[in-house]
């Protein structure tokens, strides 16, 4: 590996593996997508365990889980698609030679695909995460107090998003590893489209936290229920 290759490669560990840190500094400071979202989910789960029917909370829930479902089979079938070029022998090696834009040896190919199927393979066990704390939030919702049982349903309701804000957190983090997994391939044209593609993930990362319309919208919906 060459120089610019071992610097692309440690700023691409930095933004993917720092990326979580920095956006609850962020949040702290000038708020988050994400951080909005948590005031967001505990106010839906204080409203559910004050409905007599919860259909609407079923189905959301059930929509949820179908999208977590979808991306980690998704997930799953890049990392065997990677796996079998990677493990595929050389004529698998050779077609990705003949992608690659420059004379790389074999070896630094090998680790380039292996940077791919890592990122995805953290992105599946996020997926996975999610989807079993999803479960854990579904059974609690299933649990939820009747209108008459004289049960705290506020301190309830926070419970219960306590476990539902990680279990989408995981899922985002998820849907994240789909982007620095296509960064990560940008390596195979060679070490400054690497660097070029890191960036660039993490300028939009961070510009739909914060500044995109759908954020400025959360963060609006965020202040009026806080001020309810």
């Amino acid at each position: 590996m060459q120089l610019l290759d071992w610097i692309a490669l440690i700023v691409f560990l930095l933004v993917w593996i720092g990326y979580d840190p920095l956006l609850k500094v962020i949040a702290r400071h000038a708020g988050s997508l994400n951080s909005d979202m948590l005031v967001v989910r505990d106010a839906w789960m204080r409203a559910m365990t004050v409905r007599q029917l919860r259909l609407v909370d079923s189905q959301l829930m059930g929509h949820t889980m179908s999208s977590a479902s979808f991306f980690a089979s998704t997930n799953l079938i890049l990392i065997a698609a990677v796996a079998g070029v990677l493990f595929g022998g050389e004529s698998a090696i050779r077609g990705i030679m003949a992608v690659s834009a420059d004379a790389a040896p074999v070896r630094l190919l090998e680790g380039k695909l292996a940077l791919v199927l890592l990122t995805l393979a953290r992105g599946l066990l996020d997926f996975v995460w999610a989807l079993r704390q999803l479960n854990y939030t579904v059974a609690l919702i299933g649990a939820a107090p009747e209108i008459g049982d004289e049960v705290d349903r506020d301190a309830f309701g926070v419970t219960v998003g306590k476990v539902l804000n990680p279990a989408l957190a995981s899922f985002n983090r998820g849907v994240r590893g789909y982007y620095f997994a296509l960064a990560g391939a940008a390596w195979l044209f060679g070490s400054v489209w690497l660097l070029l593609s890191v960036v660039s993930v993490m300028a939009l990362l961070l510009w739909r936290q914060s500044a995109s319309p759908a954020a400025q919208a959360v963060r609006a919906a965020r202040r009026m229920l806080e001020n309810k």
